[in-house]
């Protein structure tokens, strides 16, 4: 029996929990594929997974990490597009904090030799998240105004880069001002330091009272119904998330008032109800990332052991950009 370095949750908790141990080696079902995991992305649904707060839900023992890049070490019977020695990105769900990890067919990327494996694996979640939200979910137009709440996180901060691409005003609203000059480098118009600024006040003078045409709102909590009411008429509310740990509840006067949409975005659902779209969205990414149009911000890299220490620092909010965990 062969076996494999990872990281496991074997207890529901917050990262200090987290064991590092050896576990069985793992071999790829028909429609599966066995990756030598080179690198594997920080993301928040992690750290809600551990908890038990997440909509997926794994059993008990398993690893965190569900953003992975590497080279495939073996293919299932069924599989006729991808071989051993491919170089591939996966969105896993969970599993990724481990030296291999088996992936459904239909879940596994090809990339290109010019993209690295931190690259890879610090792509999807983030652009992917961002990009569903920004072109399917709210059809962002060139000359519009977005204001990006929590700007400075993974998926924000890829919201900040790609609104630009597609050509609108951004503002970027933020707690600090180290994740606002990170901000600044991506192309944001203008900042926000919500910990020092009315968001409201600030959003009016920005916009001359005209309001913002989209919110991105991975953040939720107390900011959320400021930034409902600066809403410009027929914008488009993105609920991406609640990093602040609360979910608002909305007054149903605001979006009438407005004629503004409030919008759900899950981008995790998306990319399996609408494979098709997800991978013409991915494919588009991947040029944009060769071409050096977007380019990941990494915050830190960090080891095998070091994992359950990452997803400590995603809860401290300490991580600007992305995190990613090298095996």
């Amino acid at each position: 029996m062969s076996t494999m370095k990872a990281i496991q949750c074997i207890e529901y908790g917050l990262p200090a929990k987290l064991i590092y141990r050896e576990i069985e080696s793992q071999q790829p079902q028909a429609n599966e594929v066995l990756i030598d995991v080179n690198a594997c992305g920080i993301n928040f649904p992690d750290v809600l997974m551990i908890q038990n707060k997440y909509q997926l839900k794994p059993p008990l023992p398993f690893s965190p990490g569900g953003e992975v890049s590497g080279k495939i070490s073996s293919v299932g019977a069924n599989i006729k597009h991808l071989k051993s020695g491919d170089h591939v990105m996966a969105l896993s769900g969970w599993g990724g904090f481990a030296q291999q990890i088996t992936v459904k067919e239909n879940r596994v990327f090809s990339i290109p030799s010019s993209i690295d494996f931190v690259t890879a694996a610090s792509a999807l979640y983030t652009y992917g998240t961002s990009y569903n939200a920004l072109k399917d979910r709210a059809n962002l137009k060139a000359g519009e105004t977005i204001l990006v709440l929590g700007a400075g996180g993974g998926v924000g901060l890829a919201a900040v880069e790609l609104s630009k691409l597609m050509g609108a005003t951004v503002i970027a609203a933020a707690a600090s001002p180290d994740k606002l000059a990170v901000c600044h480098q991506k192309g944001a118009d203008y900042l926000i330091d919500y910990s020092l600024a009315d968001l409201r006040a600030k959003i009016k003078e920005i916009t001359n009272g005209k309001g913002v045409d989209v919110v991105y709102d991975a953040v939720g909590g107390q900011l959320a119904d400021s930034a409902l009411r600066s809403m410009a008429w027929k914008g488009r509310y993105l609920v991406v998330g609640f990093a602040s740990g609360m979910i608002p509840q909305f007054p149903a006067n605001l979006p009438l008032l407005k004629g503004c949409s409030i919008v759900g975005v899950f981008w995790g659902s998306f990319s399996e109800r609408e494979p098709e779209q997800n991978l013409n969205n991915t494919q588009e990414l991947m040029r944009w990332l060769e071409a050096g149009k977007i380019k990941q911000h990494i915050h830190k890299l960090y080891s095998l052991k070091e994992a359950p220490i990452a997803l400590q620092d995603l809860l401290d909010r300490k991580i600007i950009g992305k995190a990613v965990v090298v095996i």
